[in-house]
């Protein structure tokens, strides 16, 4: 029996990257998925590998969902469908994100708002779109993402200030929602191979495999993340063996933030 049978799960950026690996990880343990991402196709064609392709046990089912998570209706219309298509929400994991990187003098208004949009707003609108539902069946899990570059980051004012936004965001909702059985936590992840670092090697000019062995050995463990790493955690924390957690931000980044 997985630890999330008979559980809704949603997903926000889970057409790839640490959200698909971490719906990945939630259907195997039984969990009903929706995959929520900006590009419909791709959340769709996420949603049916993980039917056809990652060991889904029998009874579990996964939906894509096309929405904006920066867009309170978009929101509140996504929600809405994964009620009425999968029968509840259990769990929700605001993964949603993207990078504007550039220097402070050379970052535009645009490239703050859009990073604080999706990953500050974007959490803020889903969870409180959810907790609707959560609070009426006095049971929840919220799992936010956020970064090692809270800590601050050369060319990431507002991936960091997000970041870090996050992890304020993710203490308050543990005070407020606990006393309706709600847990809130957050992970912080380190250097993740995916398309969102690949594409940082790429404009960096940096090969792509030279690029991760520097990340490797910046940490004591000496190797790069995986998103399976970040899945294996958020399992935990989004699990019934974590109830008398909440309102933390678990760093999973190797032994980065150590030194």
């Amino acid at each position: 029996m997985g630890r999330f049978e008979g559980r809704v799960a949603v997903i926000t950026g889970a057409a790839r990257g640490i959200g698909f690996g971490t719906a990945t990880r939630f259907a195997q343990e039984g969990a009903s998925v929706a995959v929520i991402d900006l590009d419909e196709q791709a959340a769709g064609a996420a949603a049916a590998r993980l039917m056809s392709d990652e060991g889904a046990p029998e009874g579990v089912r996964a939906i894509g969902i096309g929405a904006d998570v920066s867009d309170a209706a978009s929101v509140a219309a996504a929600v809405g469908r994964v009620v009425a298509e999968l029968g509840g929400i259990h769990v929700l994991v605001n993964n949603a994100g993207i990078t504007r990187d550039n220097l402070l003098f050379k970052m535009s208004e645009d490239d703050w708002d859009l990073v604080l949009g999706v990953h500050l707003k974007g959490a803020f609108l889903m969870t409180k779109a959810a907790q609707q539902h959560f609070v009426a069946q006095r049971y929840g899990k919220i799992l936010n993402l956020s970064s090692t570059s809270a800590l601050g980051n050369r060319g990431q004012a507002n991936y960091s200030a997000a970041k870090m936004g996050v992890q304020g965001f993710t203490r308050t909702l543990g005070i407020e929602l606990g006393p309706f059985g709600i847990n809130v936590n957050a992970i912080a992840p380190g250097f993740i191979a995916t398309e969102m670092t690949d594409a940082t090697a790429a404009r960096l000019g940096i090969e792509l495999e030279e690029f991760r062995r520097l990340n490797a050995e910046a940490n004591p463990v000496r190797r790069v993340g995986q998103p399976e790493d970040i899945a294996a955690a958020a399992a935990f924390l989004c699990s019934d063996e974590a109830s008398y957690i909440t309102g933390q931000t678990l760093y999973v980044d190797g032994g980065a933030t150590l030194g």
